[in-house]
């Protein structure tokens, strides 16, 4: 009951903080979104770079939440920015690009030849299958990939207030 009565005397403030919280996790998503993507169209192209790029990627999802803040913090001092946003956004978009890469690289790389061949059949440049074909057939798995980073971000920036960036997670 304490709960409820803390919630409802405290509901602009709490608003206040879930705003924060989810801009925190749609910044550092989108940031990943638009790193992310060509990454993975990058890796499909050049497949001897699949395999280190999706593990470094792995590598940097194996640490945990709070040991990788602290990480960003003796990182981020050297440029003034120790405590604060920047290093919370940052260690989340390093985990928000694994689910994104590896999505849109299994995507792409699923795609039947049939559909490329298709395309090149017709005269389309790589630019333009990759435009006008692939993407759009890919869409629903690199989707899911967003969905993931942003279902395993917002518990993961909940951690970050203690490094200063606000949100839930901030009792401030």
């Amino acid at each position: 009951m304490d709960t409820i009565h803390y919630m409802l005397d405290n509901a602009g403030y709490l608003a206040s903080l879930t705003f924060q919280h989810l801009w925190l996790v749609a910044l550092a998503v989108g940031l990943a979104i638009i790193i992310g993507v060509p990454l993975g169209v990058l890796i499909v192209r050049h497949k001897w770079l699949a395999t280190p790029v999706l593990g470094v990627a792995t590598l940097l999802l194996t640490i945990p939440s709070i040991a990788l803040f602290g990480l960003m913090i003796p990182l981020f001092s050297l440029i003034g920015q120790g405590i604060g946003v920047l290093p919370a956004v940052t260690a989340v978009f390093l985990y928000s690009l694994l689910p994104i890469v590896r999505n849109t690289h299994t995507a792409l790389d699923s795609l039947p030849p049939g559909l490329r061949e298709a395309g090149r059949g017709i005269g389309m440049t790589f630019w333009q299958r990759l435009r006008w074909v692939e993407i759009p057939m890919a869409l629903p798995v690199i989707f899911g990939g967003i969905r993931t980073a942003v279902v395993m971000n917002i518990g993961v920036m909940a951690i970050a207030a203690v490094i200063g960036a606000g949100g839930l997670g901030c009792y401030c």
